[in-house]
């Protein structure tokens, strides 16, 4: 007799990333309560399960819904605000005096709605956030019903939302207390970078770090300017100052690590360190181009992220995939440098490991959680189709998503989102812009 189960999907094609570069054809995904139950073929599927609600996906690709493991998401609100400026230049003189101004506890909360929104739309499933008043973000991923890590972030200069270091680490251990327990939602300690956080600081982190175990998202050598400050101030590059102050470990994710010596590719690799690489914001603030291919050469895990709105423009995963791995191509002068299947396995499964969720997400498997995106593949742009692996790095994009489930539920119908209300996220975006220029 058939085991009744919540949904069936059907596809054309399953791309499940693990076993690497495996792409399954007219096979079917049996979900129930937010787990993948089988992976098996289609005309086996009625025999063997009797779902309460059958999804036919005859032109698409199935597979792990999409990981941005870095983003600032409540800066969508800063879309285009100062653009075509150096980093610090961005930062000091446009980003930060607009964030002094404006942004609060509705600021991130209307902002992050926005960003999940877009994200959504282009098969992002979770995302590893990081940005001031971390409740705000937590309520607008219950809202959106979308996975999500928060950073706690910490500085060592005031804001509105905490005065001091030790203020904002803890506004940022209340929130995970009042959130604890929700099981779309996890947490991480983020310090902003080196350059804005002090030694002491630094030693508190890693000592929470441990005891709550905790992951560390930081940004790190994303630009050369940070690296001449640090040799300045502390006579030594960022990494190794953090290197010294026990940061490197399993827990830490650095994010950009775009200016890497040989020897700090190895401190990464041999400390299990992970890599958020953020291939358009650091093109489009003249950071440089992360030396991607070596550090998978020495075994660091490299996931991928968007930044924010406010330096990308866009919250588009499937664009930063085919960036990561035609920038890893010139930049090596090697056309097989990340391939397409290991440029999608560091979209999901590396993400996923970066977060300590790869037992969790990152790739379809029986017992993880029913985090997916379809892919339509039929439209003029995408055929014909030799390779639906390919196409999904370098032909599809995210208007070819069509539906989006997070732990069994849809949030994407049809191109349509389920929980958020487009129009209304739209009019929001407009009265925002209307008080950042005033």
């Amino acid at each position: 007799m058939p085991q009744t189960i919540d949904t069936l999907i059907s596809a054309r094609w399953i791309v499940p990333i693990e076993p690497a570069g495996v792409c399954l054809k007219q096979h079917s995904l049996a979900i129930d309560k937010g787990r993948i139950v089988a992976i098996l073929p289609t005309a086996e599927a009625p025999a063997s399960y009797l779902a309460r609600e059958r999804v036919d996906l005859g032109s698409h690709v199935l597979m792990p819904g999409l990981i941005n493991l870095h983003s600032h998401a409540a800066m969508s609100l800063l879309r285009g605000l100062a653009d075509d400026l150096p980093l610090m230049d961005w930062l000091n003189h446009h980003i930060w005096p607009a964030e002094s101004r404006l942004v609060r506890d509705e600021f991130v909360y209307e902002g992050t709605l926005l960003a999940l929104a877009e994200m959504l739309r282009g098969g992002v499933t979770c995302v590893n956030d990081m940005y001031f008043y971390p409740g705000a973000t937590a309520r607008a991923l219950l809202t959106a019903k979308m996975r999500g890590m928060i950073g706690l972030t910490v500085l060592e200069f005031p804001t509105h939302y905490a005065s001091d270091a030790a203020d904002y680490l803890h506004k940022g251990l209340s929130t995970r207390d009042e959130f604890n327990g929700e099981p779309l939602l996890g947490f991480t300690l983020a310090p902003h970078a080196p350059y804005t956080i002090s030694d002491q600081t630094f030693g508190k982190v890693v000592t929470l770090s441990e005891e709550l175990e905790l992951p560390i998202h930081v940004h790190l050598h994303e630009s050369q300017q940070e690296i001449i400050d640090s040799l300045k101030d502390y006579h030594v590059r960022p990494l190794a100052r953090l290197k010294a102050l026990g940061l490197l470990s399993p827990n830490l994710i650095g994010v950009h690590c775009v200016h890497l010596t040989t020897d700090e590719i190895h401190w990464l690799a041999q400390h299990g360190c992970h890599v958020a690489h953020n291939p358009t914001s650091n093109m489009k603030l003249a950071s440089g181009i992360a030396p991607v291919s070596a550090l998978l050469e020495a075994g660091v895990n490299v996931g991928i992220g968007t930044d924010s709105a406010a330096s990308n423009n866009r919250l588009d995963m499937l664009a930063e995939i085919r960036m990561t791995a035609l920038l890893a191509k010139a930049a090596t002068l090697q056309a097989q440098t990340v391939p397409a299947h290991q440029a999608l396995a560091m979209a999901t499964l590396h993400g996923a490991k970066a977060l300590g969720l790869d037992h969790l997400i990152g790739s379809l498997l029986p017992g993880k959680a029913a985090d997916l995106c379809a892919i339509r593949l039929d439209d003029l742009e995408t055929a014909p189709c030799f390779d639906p692996i390919s196409h999904l790095v370098y032909a599809a994009g995210r208007e070819h998503v069509t539906d989006v489930w997070v732990a069994g539920r849809r949030l994407l119908q049809n191109r349509e989102l389920t929980t958020l209300n487009a129009a209304q996220l739209v009019a929001r975006a407009r009265a925002w812009r209307d008080k950042v220029r005033s």
